[in-house]
């Protein structure tokens, strides 16, 4: 069985928070001890009655900044008791740490999958004197050993009862229940952990698959600031509709928060707290070689380290938790060798460099050889398959080589045809002579004049009779 003690100075939170549950049909009233027993079944009655059961107490403290305590008793989950064994071991606990006598309430909470106790109590006598806390976590851990063995308990194991890693459990979005998970989930982690800022809380909440932002805005012409909580996967990708404070309670919202950060800023002030984590996150940072390394370490020592990037890579915020002694600190807080500038030094600026710089060359030596393939292939399709609308050298040679044949031809076709033109004029002359040769007495030459109109009846060309022999040559050509 694992205690878990938390101090506070409102028992309106912690009596208002279990009721809650109460009228949830998730808790029952299973103890009470000094208490005005006087429940109506109204819950803002119940509430009043319970609140008025401290008054005393509270009224005579003086001196004592927190007198509230809330305690939670969580069994083994394979533990089964009956409701009567249940408030007797949680009374057999309170007068071992010595609160029999004061005014306290057991509830048992079935809100998860495990049967745990709470118990809320107040640290100052009816005088206003305060109840020694002196080693109490000592003794705490003294009587569950006691109580395990007197009701047959599991024993907790030894790194569950210092880190508690069986109390909280991560947002499990496929459970179901989202809303529930969540509200259980931080309530123990704001009991448990003291952080300065919100940026300190969700890398807590981080840790567990919850996301918190601040939501600010204008409402009815007023400004208002609020807070919401989303259920994250294990990529720490959002899954889940966000979640308004309001729908679990004032503890959750950003006024609580705000002051709660005030006053956790004012204990850690004390550094001695993180004495013993400066420590392991040093001797870390000289042994690890790679941020991988770095963060198995520290996990090896009870420690969550939480680096935010950019999409560059550049880390540009470290923050660290202690789940020992249960502080969340961003690494400026513990000094210039923590900040995120010496991280992204020490395990990214070079790494990731060297790294961009393989990845280019692998790159570059892979669209290189791709090139060089796409020229290879392109070569042999040439030559296998030469181009017919380029032909080559020879061809255009042998094309030359007849355009001067055909044209040598045509010269010699033309000079012949001349030849014969030159042969056919001069028998043509020689014609015209005899015909011409002989005359009638008065003088006319009917044989000529008769000649000639046989010719051109005969289909003679009456020009080129006429022409000289040079201009025939000429209208030839042009004809042709």
């Amino acid at each position: 069985m694992i205690a878990k003690i938390n101090n506070g100075a409102s028992i309106f939170g912690a009596i208002e928070y279990n009721q809650s549950k109460v009228n949830e049909s998730h808790a029952t009233i299973i103890f009470q001890n000094n208490m005005i027993e006087n429940y109506t079944g109204d819950s803002k009655k119940d509430l009043h009655f319970a609140l008025r059961s401290f008054e005393t107490h509270l009224t005579a403290n003086k001196r004592t900044e927190k007198p509230v305590v809330h305690i939670s008793l969580n069994p083994d989950p394979k533990d089964q008791l009956s409701d009567e064994q249940y408030a007797q071991l949680a009374a057999d606990y309170m007068e071992k740490m010595g609160f029999q006598n004061q005014p306290f309430i057991v509830y048992k909470h079935a809100d998860i999958d495990r049967i745990h106790l709470h118990i809320v109590s107040v640290r100052v006598d009816e005088n206003g004197k305060k109840l020694s806390d002196s080693y109490e976590k000592m003794r705490s851990m003294d009587a569950c050993r006691e109580l395990e063995t007197k009701y047959g308990l599991h024993l907790a194991l030894k790194k569950e009862r210092e880190f508690g890693e069986n109390i909280i459990k991560k947002i499990d979005y496929q459970r179901g229940d989202v809303k529930r998970q969540i509200s259980n989930t931080v309530r123990s982690l704001l009991q448990m952990y003291k952080f300065q800022s919100l940026g300190e809380f969700n890398a807590l909440l981080g840790c567990y698959n919850i996301d918190v932002k601040h939501v600010k805005g204008e409402k009815f012409d007023r400004e208002y600031n609020g807070i919401v909580y989303s259920a994250k996967n294990e990529n720490g990708e959002i899954v889940s509709n966000p979640f308004k404070s309001s729908l679990f309670g004032k503890m959750y919202g950003f006024e609580r928060l705000t002051k709660t950060m005030k006053n956790n800023a004012e204990i850690l002030k004390d550094k001695e707290k993180a004495n013993r984590l400066k420590k392991i996150i040093s001797a870390a940072m000289k042994t690890a070689k790679t941020k991988e390394d770095f963060i198995k370490l520290l996990q090896s020592n009870g420690i969550d380290v939480v680096f935010r990037t950019n999409e560059e890579g550049r880390i540009y915020g470290v923050t660290f938790i202690d789940h020992e002694n249960k502080i969340v600190l961003n690494g400026s807080r513990l000094g210039k060798e923590f900040s995120a500038n010496v991280f992204n030094t020490l395990y990214n600026t070079d790494n990731q460099r060297q790294e961009q710089h393989e990845e280019r060359h692998q790159e570059q030596h892979q669209e290189e050889h791709q090139h060089d393939e796409q020229e290879e292939r392109r070569q042999e399709q040439n030559e296998n398959q030469p181009d017919e609308n380029q032909p080559d050298e020879q061809q255009e040679h042998n094309q030359d080589d007849e355009q001067h044949d055909e044209q040598h031809d045509e010269h010699q076709q033309e000079s012949q045809e001349d030849e014969e033109d030159e042969e056919q004029d001069e028998l043509e002359e020689q014609e015209t002579s005899r015909r011409t040769s002989g005359k009638s007495s008065k003088g006319i030459d009917f044989e000529g004049l008769f000649g000639i109109f046989d010719v051109n009846l005969h289909g003679a060309n009456y020009d080129d009779a006429a022409f000289p022999k040079k201009k025939r040559k000429k209208k030839r050509k042009k004809m042709n």
